[in-house]
């Protein structure tokens, strides 16, 4: 329920600059996987936010009171937090297989995935616009991967371990999303993004080469520092946006992401012909794209009914 007065214009802002943040980053991702692996790009992304949120919690003095916190909640933590990093490492090893456009695409199953989740484990229901959502969303997939079904379903190609990755990374979300739902009864969401994102960055310590950062040229920097950037202002106005506006609609603004990573793409190949090249994607693979991004926004719609 929306407690804080709802400010209709800032909250679409505040949605559409996160669709944008979150559309872009898979083309910056690609940038910084020609020099890093996908653990060491995780591990700049975590432990950067970390650094900033925990002084921004400092400095109004509101750490977490981990203390306080049940046993039933540490083990949802670490649930939580282990999805998270699964999310992120295994979505950059799809990036990294796979064109950004696809796996922005693809990773609209998240959500969906969550709907399922509720169904499962708190009994919530599906309204008639979340069914047709969910129904639009799944056929779009077939509709976009219509010339590579073939592809997916006899090999395993490094074009099906990409798919596969990327929806590993989106079930991973709903396993951090559910479990985070539980612990919101305790901690705010900037307490708890503090504490995944210094899990992250922790664990994925030992099995990161923070070195490779000489490696990298100017351009290759500047994509790290972008998707470092990407987490905190990303999230940020997405917790934002949540706050003054209603969820539904936040979330269904949030579903164009996939329309900016299109349209990042095709700068890409004219500012940088060298490093990307033009997807090969038919016309039916770009109508599922559109079809799944309604389903999307059919679907968070359909959530705000029924809440």
């Amino acid at each position: 329920m929306q407690t804080t007065p709802v400010r209709h214009w800032y909250g679409f802002g505040l949605s559409l600059l996160t669709a944008a943040l979150w559309g872009m980053l898979p083309v910056f991702l690609k940038l910084t996987l020609e020099v890093m692996d996908a653990v060491t790009v995780v591990w700049y992304r975590f432990t950067v936010s970390a650094l900033f949120v925990l002084a921004l919690l400092i400095r109004r003095n509101a750490l977490p009171p981990l203390r306080g916190i049940s046993r039933s909640s540490n083990g949802l933590l670490l649930l939580a937090a282990l999805g998270l990093i699964g999310n992120y490492i295994l979505y950059l090893h799809g990036v990294d297989l796979l064109e950004p456009e696809t796996a922005q695409v693809l990773i609209q199953l998240a959500p969906f995935l969550l709907m399922c989740g509720g169904i499962i484990l708190y009994k919530e229901r599906f309204n008639w616009l979340e069914s047709l959502g969910a129904v639009v969303l799944l056929a779009g997939l077939l509709l976009f991967f219509n010339d590579r079904l073939a592809l997916l379903l006899t090999s395993m190609s490094e074009y099906t371990l990409g798919v596969l990755s990327i929806i590993a990374a989106a079930i991973t979300w709903a396993v951090y999303a559910l479990s985070q739902k539980q612990l919101l009864k305790s901690l705010t969401a900037r307490q708890l993004t503090a504490v995944f994102y210094s899990c992250g960055g922790l664990f994925l310590l030992p099995f990161a080469v923070p070195m490779l950062i000489l490696e990298m040229d100017v351009l290759q920097l500047s994509a790290l520092a972008f998707a470092c950037a990407n987490t905190i202002v990303g999230y940020g106005a997405f917790t934002q946006a949540m706050h003054v506006w209603h969820a539904s609609k936040v979330s269904a603004v949030i579903a164009l992401a996939p329309l900016f990573t299109f349209i990042s793409m095709e700068l890409a190949v004219v500012i940088w012909p060298s490093r990307f090249t033009p997807s090969e994607l038919d016309i039916w693979a770009y109508i599922g794209a559109g079809m799944v991004m309604v389903g999307s926004m059919a679907a968070a719609l359909g959530r705000g009914k029924a809440n």
